[in-house]
Order: structure tokens, then C-alpha cells, then sequence
């Protein structure tokens, strides 16, 4: 191993002790590090660094701003070991963060991709089961896709309907409450796959075909998939459906029916961002402002009040 690749292999642990997953970051600086070696540099320059952020050349701009931004970090982290590093100035590659506008599901979308996931092939029926269920625990819960497959058998309490969720981002935990359906729903899921698996090679609640914890990239994979097939996701959606949009969608319903039965949503809030595991108030209100029909709901509120 280069002496690069230590050093980021040891940037990384030091920052994954605050809390942050990284994977991402220590896939894209890998990459950079073989770029670096494959041309031969022992040291790291603003051109190198430039050049390899613009490699995917078919990619928008925002993509190779964040690529450089993720080597300007390290390098910034680096120039303490070795003094000839440049760090990349920020002005260079700029663009404006811009959240994607999240796209909102109806209930008969989210009823055909269950339906779709339940008719995947499997030897077992396994896969089929375990993906339908992670979709309906998506899209009942408004969890993260790495909340879920994260959960172990022993986070998923079924007598008390409650789940642990103990890898949120930076590391949090917080507890989830599941409707007496949600509860019936991983009752059945435990019973098939302990009767395929009795034993698995995993602590983990949600068992892929192979007997091995499900992944957020093999979700993610047959999500797009399915969504594609039952023409929920197109090439011309704008916005595009994507997994995260669950999470959306359970958080626009939940504030509207809020409205709609009148009740006081400004202070019902911070329990919604509690069950998201928002650890900002303004991260919930962000669902808010991006609805449409939400806003209309809240003019019309303010205006009643002040009527």
C-alpha cells in the first residue's frame, strides 16, 4: 500500500470516529490515489487533482465539484505530513449546492412496487419477501434505506412494536414505534425467514437470498428496477423517483393529514423530526416548503387566523 493511501485510510478513521460513514469518500479518494500512481506522483498537485475530478467527462459539473471538494479535504489533512501538497483552492470547480426537488409517491404507486417486489424470482422466495418488506417499512415508516438493513434481530422488538435503530447518521440512535400492522407485517417476514434460514450467517434482521445481510445497494438496484417495470420511475420523470423520496412522502403525508384534521402542526413538528431522527428542526420544514399542496394548506391556515 502507498504512503497516500495509508494516510487516507488513516484520515478516514480518524473522521469516522466523529460519527461519519465516509464509504463514498474512501471509494472516490481510493480512485484518486491509483490515478496518482498510475502517473507516477509521490505528490499531490492542484493540476493532478483538477484533471481527476474531470475524468467522467459525460458528468455534470456538480459531480466533479464534489469530487474535488472530497480530494480538497484530504489534501487540506495531508499538507500537515507533507509540506509540497496543494490543496485545491475552493474557487475553482464552483456551483451552488442545490437539494433535489423530492418527488412524492401516491398510494397506488407504492402498492405496485410491493406487488412487483413480492413476484421477483427466487429459489427460496426469499428475496422477494425480504424486499417487499423493506419497501413497505420505507414507505410506512419513512426510515433511511441504511436505517433498515442496518437493523439487527435483536433491534426489532415485535412484542412492543418498537424498532432500535442504532446506525443513523453520525452514528445516533433513537427509537421508532410501528403501527400493530407494520408489527403483523415483520412477524410473517421473521417466521419465512427463519423457516428458509434457521440459522443465517448474519445478525441482521433482513436476509438476502444468500443468506447474508441485505444490502442498501441491492435494495437500491431492485427499486430501480421495479420502478422502471411498473412505470413509476421514466427517462423523462422530472423529478425522478428515488428510494430517499419514501422518506419524503411519509413526512408530506403525515403533515397533511395533520392539516386536514385541523390539529396544531407547529407544535406536532418537533415530533416529527424526533421519529425522522432530525437532528434540526429546519430538515423537516424542508418537506414542508417543497409541496406544493402543503403550502397551499398552510396559506390557507394563516389566512383563516388572521381573517
Amino acid at each position: 500500500m502507498s504512503i497516500i493511501k495509508k494516510a487516507i485510510m488513516k484520515y478516514l478513521q480518524g473522521r469516522r470516529a466523529f460519527g461519519y460513514k465516509l464509504d463514498y469518500s474512501e471509494r472516490l479518494l481510493l480512485q484518486f490515489a491509483d490515478y496518482l500512481e498510475k502517473h507516477k506522483a509521490t505528490v499531490i498537485t492542484q493540476e493532478l487533482a483538477i484533471r481527476w475530478a474531470c475524468l467522467p467527462d459525460k458528468c455534470r459539473p456538480p459531480y466533479w465539484a464534489k469530487r474535488l471538494c472530497t480530494v480538497r479535504l484530504f489534501a487540506r489533512y495531508y499538507s500537515s505530513m507533507d509540506p509540497r501538497t496543494e490543496v485545491p483552492t475552493q474557487e475553482l470547480l464552483p456551483f451552488r449546492n442545490k437539494r433535489t426537488t423530492p418527488y412524492i409517491y401516491t398510494e397506488r404507486q407504492m402498492l405496485m412496487l410491493i406487488k412487483a417486489a413480492k413476484k421477483l424470482p427466487s429459489k427460496t422466495g426469499l428475496r422477494a419477501s425480504t424486499l417487499a418488506t423493506i419497501f413497505g417499512l420505507l414507505i410506512v415508516t419513512g426510515m433511511r434505506i441504511g436505517e433498515i438493513v442496518g437493523l439487527d434481530r435483536e433491534d426489532v422488538n415485535l412484542n412492543e412494536g418498537v424498532l432500535l435503530v442504532k446506525k443513523a447518521k453520525l452514528g445516533r440512535r433513537r427509537l421508532v414505534p410501528i403501527h400493530p400492522s407494520t408489527v403483523k407485517a415483520l412477524q410473517d417476514y421473521e417466521l419465512f425467514r427463519n423457516k428458509v434460514y434457521p440459522n443465517p450467517q448474519t445478525a441482521g434482521f433482513f436476509v438476502s437470498e444468500a443468506g447474508i445481510r441485505a444490502t442498501a445497494d441491492t435494495v437500491r438496484r431492485n427499486f430501480y428496477k421495479l420502478s422502471y417495470q411498473t412505470g413509476i420511475r421514466q427517462p423523462s420523470s422530472k423529478p425522478c423517483p428515488r428510494i430517499h423520496d419514501f422518506r419524503h412522502t411519509f413526512a408530506v403525508n403525515m403533515v397533511l393529514n395533520w392539516y386536514q384534521q385541523d390539529r396544531n402542526v407547529e407544535k406536532l413538528l418537533p415530533q416529527l423530526a424526533t421519529y425522522l431522527g432530525h437532528q434540526r428542526l429546519n430538515n423537516t420544514y424542508w418537506y414542508m416548503t417543497a409541496t406544493p399542496e402543503l403550502l397551499k394548506l398552510a396559506a390557507e391556515r394563516t389566512a383563516e387566523r388572521i381573517n
